[in-house]
């Protein structure tokens, strides 16, 4: 009778399984769920009923060796590296993530080791604008994929996001995600039955979350799909606000359900309302805050990280130009001064009511727009006219009349009057400047608060620069995800025309627009410092390579009200300079983590007449007075020690390996592999069973346009190639060329499964070296792992056995076993010398080696309940603890007896969910797993 366990190898319907669970029913019947091993199955999941199978424990004592009888025994070391190179990293450190095709700065591996020293990795990365957020992402998704810990993936994020995320995973991590936006969504459920989940369609997909939230048919879907890595974008935009849960709110809450490892990212991770940012360390851990209003850092230790430049600082030295900024000041035209006068004069009726907008008076907002543009302002009063007209008739009495007399004032604004328009012409043709139009690498971003005042912009600059729509393009909330991507993407590439980019604020969240741009412009004054950072993140980010040119146009007014608000604007200029420079985060000046509330502070001075200098008071007293949630700032590891980084080597490099593998497999006369001329690397030719298998796992962006591959392992050179990619004719792909060759490229799976099979199942090879072993000496190469609870191996180890005549001498490490035999010289002649008696001694010694590999395992084994059961002892008493202050906190909110009960049921599933989750993840089961791997003896 076998003892079924998870994690056992099984033989049923002579295919290879890894058992994943078993079930015990009443009648002692039990059912095994099982996960396919060799290649007719592979990573297909099976259940199967124990009293009606005939099924058989794989025994590594009955391994039979075959005879390597290859050139250069290239059978068995590819065999070998193949096997290798699944072993799974069961520690810590970072094997890696270090690797990617990034300028790797230390600060950048932080996020990636705090969280692989966790049970589960779900981390919100909260560093500020510009430091690489995403490539800080992908370094713990690479890191958890080399674990087996990423086969499904789905990235969230905002529309213009969607992919520029795509191809920077895709570029520096050979990530493949498919980007489901609008088109490919309908493609897909075209070619789907109407019931199929599309999640199930892709295993690594990127999606809009508007697109979520849009499509209700979706909750369902998501309720029912798992994934083992989800990443939100942009996480600010999912909190709870106020106390109510949005659709974003409820949607990000779904998914932080349906995967072990949640990764958030968000450079302005709340809003000042401790319980804002409480829902997001609770979407990431549901135990870790009882109260929402009250708790430590120690409660959110290991799920936070913040950083700003002057934190890091020392590692980014060239990394990132110290920016330009100036302010370019213009008198006001007659006819400005002459809308001014109207504009400050007038006293509205509606203000003086209960009538707001946004909390500001209308007044307020009107100003607001005509700080942006005379079209801006205009747009304002004619939906505020047509209101109040439905209201009150055609007659033009009251508030009535005084907008349509600043309305007619605005008119007389043409663009020849227009003070900052001219100033934006003068600058835009100014040698100082600098700006040519020819230059295909020299762009500019203006930012506008208004869309009429971008779309003013963008008509006039046509018009008066002579450029077409080619070159001057528009981008705004409402365009659709595909036509925000293409901008975005042409505005990175040197052969797309686009020369200047007028924008809302859309595009100041996230997108990269650093690659042909250092020049900002903000047309009109942002009343909120948070909107400031997210501007000038645009393009003074990592990897910008020209100094950042950023400038503010400010108008000079004789209407003392308008200068005195104008004054204000310069505050605020001056303000997020300084925060940039001395405290690295501007949104700590203002106190409110939150764009309206700080708009609502500036109109608030601005209505009550507040001076410039009692304004700059006010703010410094805020922030001298506010602490800024000190747990975040510090980041909640600051305590954490430096990253391990651990090179380990095979007998392969990636290039190495794969050569050899394919001339290996081809076995024919056409050579399928060839060297690059330019740069180390190959040209692979692209064979229908390749193509299958790429087209099965990569985006259609990324899959060869030819008949051939190139895939080089130089990360400078394929840094270059991205950059290059930007540069190709417009009907070219904007994706590089030649991809990045590391282990987590997709074609080693592909490889790997290819070598797994030069020998047969229940077979490994025996190599006769010549020189370094005598006959009489045996060097097994054996990997044993451990699972935990879940079948997940937690102990994943490989060593070397020596037997010399016929008896157990020492243990070794591979290093020592490569070392020791010369297996890993790939130059090593095989004379085939090998003998039949030395093959069957070799196989009568199985059985004594699997016993001394159990007694080696056995060690791992307390070695690991060691370490772990102190851990697991530590984790429960802090659940345990934890679980009363949540039912403390919860049972303190409801009087009634009835919502008590049901909140404490509540607070129990959640907490015997977890405590179960991390007996499942962290306990093993006495079930090791022996795999013979190779032998290796002397011949003479």
């Amino acid at each position: 009778m076998i003892d079924y366990a998870p994690g056992m190898r099984v033989i049923i319907r002579d295919e290879e399984w890894m058992i994943k669970k078993v079930e015990t029913n009443s009648l002692d019947r039990k059912t095994i769920y099982c996960v396919g091993i060799s290649k007719l199955v592979k990573d297909k999941e099976a259940i199967f009923l124990t009293d009606i199978e005939t099924i058989e424990q794989v025994d590594p004592a009955k391994t039979r060796l075959v005879v390597d009888d290859s050139p250069f025994f290239k059978k068995s070391r590819l065999f070998v590296e193949s096997k290798w190179r699944q072993k799974i990293p069961t520690n810590s450190m970072l094997h890696v993530g270090g690797k990617a095709a990034m300028d790797l700065m230390n600060f950048q591996l932080e996020p990636a080791q705090v969280a692989l020293r966790r049970p589960r990795q779900r981390v919100l990365i909260a560093d500020t604008v510009g430091l690489g957020k995403t490539l800080e992402a992908g370094i713990l998704m690479a890191e958890l994929i080399a674990r087996g810990k990423g086969k499904r993936i789905l990235v969230v994020t905002v529309k213009s996001m969607m992919t520029q995320f795509q191809k920077e995973l895709w570029n520096r991590f050979t990530i493949p995600l498919v980007r489901l936006d609008s088109n490919h969504i309908a493609k897909i459920r075209s070619e789907l039955p109407s019931n199929y989940n599309p999640f199930f369609y892709y295993d690594k997909t990127i999606v809009s979350i508007d697109t979520l939230k849009r499509d209700l048919e979706y909750r369902t879907h998501l309720e029912n799909a798992w994934w083992d890595i989800i990443v939100i974008d942009e996480a600010h935009n999912v909190a709870e606000r106020g106390g109510r849960q949005a659709q974003r709110a409820k949607l990000a809450k779904l998914l932080s359900e349906r995967s072990d490892t949640l990764i958030m990212l968000s450079a302005t991770p709340h809003d000042g309302r401790s319980e804002s940012f409480a829902s997001l360390m609770n979407m990431l851990d549901p135990t870790a805050i009882a109260n929402p209003h009250d708790y430590s850092k120690e409660d959110i230790k290991g799920l936070c990280i913040r950083r700003f430049k002057k934190d890091v600082k020392d590692q980014i030295k060239g990394s990132f130009k110290e920016r330009k900024v100036s302010i370019e000041k213009c008198d006001a035209s007659p006819e400005e001064e002459s809308a001014f006068q109207v504009f400050a004069e007038m006293q509205l009726e509606m203000d003086t009511t209960s009538t707001r907008i946004a909390g500001q008076l209308f007044k307020t907002s009107l100003e607001k727009a005509m700080f942006s543009s005379p079209a801006a302002c205009i747009k304002s009063i004619d939906e505020r006219l047509k209101k109040l007209h439905k209201k009150y008739g055609a007659s033009p009495i009251g508030d009535i009349a005084k907008l349509e007399k600043l309305k007619s004032a605005l008119l007389r604004i043409e663009p020849s009057s227009f003070s900052r328009y001219q100033k934006l012409l003068d600058l835009l043709q100014d040698k100082n400047y600098g700006w040519n139009v020819k230059r295909k690498d020299d762009r500019i971003v203006i930012f506008t608060e208004r869309i009429e005042t971008m779309r003013y912009l963008a008509a006039q600059l046509r018009k008066d620069l002579g450029l077409n729509e080619n070159i001057i393009k528009e981008m705004y909330g409402g365009m659709s995800d595909a036509d925000q991507q293409k901008i975005v993407e042409d505005f990175g590439r040197e052969e797309s025309p686009i020369r200047i980019l007028v924008a809302s604020d859309v595009a100041s969240e996230g997108i990269n627009l650093h690659y042909l741009s250092h020049r900002l412009i903000h047309f009109d004054i942002p009343w909120s410092l948070m909107v400031f950072q997210q501007r000038n993140g645009r393009i003074d980010r990592y990897g910008q390579k020209e100094q950042p040119d950023i400038r503010y146009f400010l108008i000079n007014s004789k209407n003392e009200k308008i200068r005195g608000d104008m004054r204000i604007m310069e505050i605020l200029v001056a303000k997020e300079e300084q925060a940039y420079k001395n405290i690295g985060d501007p949104t700590l000046l203002m106190g409110t983590f939150n764009v309206e509330e700080e708009e609502l502070i500036t109109a608030t001075a601005i209505e009550q007449g507040i001076s410039a200098d009692e304004f700059s008071k006010q703010i410094d007293e805020t922030a001298d007075d506010f602490d800024p949630f000190e747990l975040l700032m510090q980041g909640a590891s600051s305590d954490e020690e430096p990253p391990t980084v651990v090179n380990e080597e095979t007998l392969y490099g990636d290039k190495d390996y794969l050569q050899n593998a394919l001339l290996y497999f081809s076995q024919t006369e056409q050579n399928p592999v060839q060297e690059l001329q330019t740069v180390t690397g190959l040209e692979i030719t692209v064979t229908p069973e390749l193509n299958r298998r790429l087209k099965a796992v990569l985006p259609v962006e990324a899959l060869p346009k030819a008949d051939f591959m190139r895939l080089s392992p130089d990360k400078q050179f394929c840094m270059d190639e991205m950059k290059r990619s930007m540069q190709n004719n417009m009907e070219d792909t904007a994706w590089p060329q030649t991809q990045y060759l590391w282990p987590l490229h997709p074609i080693f799976e592909w490889v790997n499964d290819k070598a797994g099979l030069l020998y047969g199942r229940g077979e490994a090879p025996i190599v006769g070296l010549s020189g370094k072993l005598s006959e009489n000496e045996f060097l097994y190469i054996v990997a044993g792992t451990i699972p935990n609870r879940k079948s997940t191996p937690v102990v994943d180890e490989w060593f070397g056995l020596r037997y010399v005549d016929g008896r157990f001498t020492e243990e070794l490490t591979m290093e020592q076993l490569i070392a020791m035999s010369g297996f890993g010289r790939s130059d090593t002649p095989n004379r085939n010398r090998l003998s039949e008696a030395s093959r069957e001694t070799a196989q009568a010694l199985l059985p004594s080696v699997v016993f001394q590999a159990q007694k080696v395992l056995k060690r791992y084994s307390e070695e690991y309940r060691n370490r772990i059961n102190p851990e697991i002892s530590a984790e429960i008493d802090k659940l345990s603890a934890l679980e009363e202050r949540h039912k403390d906190y919860q049972l303190s909110l409801f009087e009634d007896d009835r919502r008590k009960s049901a909140k404490e049921r509540e607070v129990e599933r959640i907490f015997n969910e977890f405590t179960e989750w991390v007996r499942d993840t962290l306990e093993i089961k006495d079930n090791p797993y022996l795999r013979i791997i190779a032998v290796l003896t002397g011949v003479n």
